[in-house]
């Protein structure tokens, strides 16, 4: 029975692990920012603003617990998910504390207001309207993340180029805009400004990780 016992402990103390390693928020920002593309710890350190040094530290942890890889390109070394069931732990944990935390709720609930969420019965609704050229979807994330990965019939705008590529959109049809997943902030900024200079504009909440998996 002892033995019994023994690989019992043993099997959990590994899958801990895995929970150890994300138990820090700057951790799962860093996995959210992976799942979009690799990147060098000097972005990552930049877009979850924290020092390269502190950045350096989480990605250690997440690389010891086999979430992330490494690939050297020249003088710098090159982070990226381990494999394709990173994003997916990463949506579905997500999707958990969604609906478990009200307070995540009420957080969620407050920016879905602010930045007129697209509100259809499902994203195939929006797929359908894309497809037939009835709304413009606009990827508003750095290009390096649109090209790695992007939702179909999307067009590459970053949040940096929007203001002075507005006549690139049509100002007779809806325009969605998205970024990084429910978390991200660029989309709900890309539709203020939009609005302001009179187009109509809305927030699509999912990015290429949600997608993916619910696509899965």
């Amino acid at each position: 029975m002892s033995t019994h016992r023994e690989i019992k402990n043993a099997l959990f103390e590994q899958v801990a692990r895995i929970g150890k390693a994300v138990s820090s928020p700057k951790r799962l920002e860093l996995i959210e920012l992976l799942c979009q593309a690799p990147k060098p710890v000097e972005t990552l350190a930049r877009e979850a603003s924290i020092s390269v040094k502190l950045a350096s530290a989480h990605l250690k942890e997440l690389r010891a617990a086999r979430l992330v890889d490494t690939e050297r390109q020249g003088k710098h070394i090159i982070y990226s998910v381990a494999s394709a069931e990173v994003p997916r732990f990463w949506v579905l944990l997500r999707m958990l504390a969604e609906d478990r935390l009200f307070e995540l709720q009420d957080a969620l609930r407050q920016m879905s207001a602010s930045s007129h969420e697209w509100r259809s019965e499902n994203r195939n609704e929006l797929l359908r309207k894309a497809r037939k050229g009835e709304v413009v979807v606009i990827d508003v994330r750095p290009v390096a993340e649109f090209e790695q990965a992007h939702l179909p019939f999307a067009r590459s705008m970053p949040l940096a180029e929007l203001r002075a590529r507005l006549a690139e959109l049509p100002e007779d049809k809806p325009v969605v805009a998205y970024c990084r997943g429910p978390f991200c902030l660029m989309s709900a900024d890309a539709v203020a400004l939009l609005q302001s200079q009179g187009f109509t504009a809305l927030h699509f909440r999912e990015g290429v990780a949600e997608w993916g998996v619910k696509a899965g």
